[in-house]
């Protein structure tokens, strides 16, 4: 069995103990947790909704990002990826959030946020439970699966430490 799947599994029986559902907010890794969690049968009980909020736009849109916050601190940091977070959840008490935002290249890289950055976010009912921003190597594809599985590990810890 994959990491991925692995993860998926273990996520979804965390997920299910809890009594909440997951919601994706997914920039960079493009709807692959979706896809993940979505292949463990059964996921049906505990995963609600993903988004793919790839563009600026879509982050204010789908997810009432403020614009001035992207502006602000860019669409690659943790304030954003909470926001993400929170904005999925749609003030729903039975809704557990994880948001990903990152930068995975080949280009876009700055001295600031190179190459492999990303900001990942967990809510649960719209509050923040964690963010961090981890630097991750490899190329684009090896960077998008990296951050899948941060953001899978980083929900199992979450829902844990409630």
């Amino acid at each position: 069995m994959s990491e991925i799947a692995a993860l998926a599994e273990r996520l979804g029986a965390a997920l299910e103990a809890a009594g909440l559902r997951l919601v994706t907010a997914e920039s960079c890794t493009g709807g692959w947790i979706a896809e993940a969690v979505t292949a463990v049968p059964g996921s049906s009980a505990w995963f609600d909704r993903g988004a793919v909020a790839y563009s600026n736009e879509a982050k204010q849109e789908m997810l009432g990002v403020p614009a001035s916050l992207i502006e602000a601190d860019g669409a690659v940091s943790e304030s954003v990826a909470a926001a993400m977070a929170r904005g999925a959840c749609a003030g729903r008490g039975d809704r557990v959030a994880v948001a990903v935002s990152g930068i995975a290249g080949p280009g876009g890289g700055s001295a600031a946020k190179p190459v492999g950055t990303v900001c990942l976010a967990v809510a649960v009912a719209g509050d923040t439970l964690r963010t961090r921003t981890v630097l991750l190597d490899g190329d684009r594809t090896e960077v998008r699966r990296k951050a899948v599985c941060v953001a899978m590990s980083d929900l199992i810890a979450g829902l844990e430490s409630r």
